[in-house]
């Protein structure tokens, strides 16, 4: 008998599950949706994992490892502004960036082990990676003048990431083993990577070698976590052992298709365009059919390709969910 795990594991391998592919939605809805929903008949006191038994989704527990501490200097007071500019604000903030101690609750972590090991549930974790970190810390556009101006301390930041990513992964696994893990990078917008292939190779590609091998040994799936059109970074991914990707944001320009005939093992999350689930049953069968093709070939996981916005009904929801059952359905037959 399939559980919603051994769904997952069967499709990460290329192969069909015998009843129907997994039904997940690994990113959570927009706090506005779920507003406008309280208003349409969502139960009020459900939180998210308690949403996704109450649509019937597969349910998966994601950990997002802390990285700075509370009571860091020169918080940022508006999105894109960062914590440092030069090595001398790193250094002051340094001691307060990868705790490791309280990375996890660990009577938490062994209660979703046993959920896990029961079938029940999908375990993920997450940490930001070599290009979202340092932006993290300089800020959005200083960020992209560092590689240049300070090139020196943007592999300093990686160097110690590169640690704290295995501290992480090496101490979460002493509790439980996650199925996968996802980089939180969003290197790409609607045109293609925001970086060239050189500076990946340069500031990215040497500590995702470090770090990758060690997911593997693990047994755990390594997939990069990007928004826009991702689709010229793929080749990249792969040359330092990647081996997925998600949301796959069609209004990027992203086609599964075109990546499934170029990839035909690269795992997929995703894929669903969000923009159309307002249109009614037609539009959103034309998407699933779009979809089918990358269904059936196996090492894809069909969800919406990022949070479901708040134009979306209630009503509207509950029969994506409908043609969500039928078409993973389908796919397997």
């Amino acid at each position: 008998m399939e559980t919603v795990r051994s769904r997952f594991q069967k499709a990460m391998r290329g192969e069909a599950p015998e009843d129907h592919l997994p039904r997940m939605e690994w990113a959570v809805w927009w706090d506005k949706t779920i507003q406008r929903w309280h208003t349409e008949g969502l139960p009020q006191d459900l939180d998210g994992h308690a949403i996704k038994r109450y649509f019937n989704l597969d349910v998966d527990y994601q950990h997002w490892f802390p990285q700075i501490l509370p009571g860091a200097p020169n918080r940022p007071t508006e999105h894109g502004q960062g914590w440092i500019s030069n090595a001398q604000d790193y250094e002051r903030l340094r001691p307060f960036l990868y705790p490791d101690q309280g990375l996890f609750d660990r009577d938490v972590i062994a209660r979703w082990r046993v959920e896990q090991e029961e079938g029940s549930v999908v375990v993920w974790v997450t940490l930001s990676g070599f290009f979202w970190w340092p932006r993290e810390l300089f800020g959005i556009e200083p960020h992209m003048y560092a590689f240049y101006d300070e090139s020196d301390l943007m592999h300093r930041i990686n160097e110690d990431q590169t640690r704290h990513m295995l501290r992480c992964i090496d101490t979460f696994c002493e509790v439980c083993t996650p199925d996968f893990m996802t980089f939180a990078e969003d290197m790409s917008y609607n045109h293609g990577p925001m970086v060239s292939r050189k500076l990946f190779d340069e500031f990215l590609s040497p500590y995702y070698q470090q770090v990758v091998p060690r997911l593997k040994d693990h047994g755990i799936v390594p997939i990069i976590d990007s928004d826009g059109d991702i689709e010229p970074l793929i080749p990249w991914f792969e040359s330092v052992g990647l081996e997925g990707i998600l949301p796959l944001e069609r209004m990027a320009g992203v086609d599964v298709n075109r990546i499934r005939r170029n990839h035909p093992e690269w795992k997929l999350m995703g894929g669903f365009d969000k923009t159309v689930m307002h249109l009614g049953e037609e539009r959103m069968r034309q998407e699933f059919e779009r979809l089918m093709p990358v269904m059936k070939s196996g090492y894809f996981i069909p969800s919406v390709d990022h949070q479901t916005p708040p134009g979306v009904s209630l009503e509207d929801y509950r029969l994506f969910l409908r043609l969500l059952e039928e078409y993973t359905q389908k796919a397997v037959a």
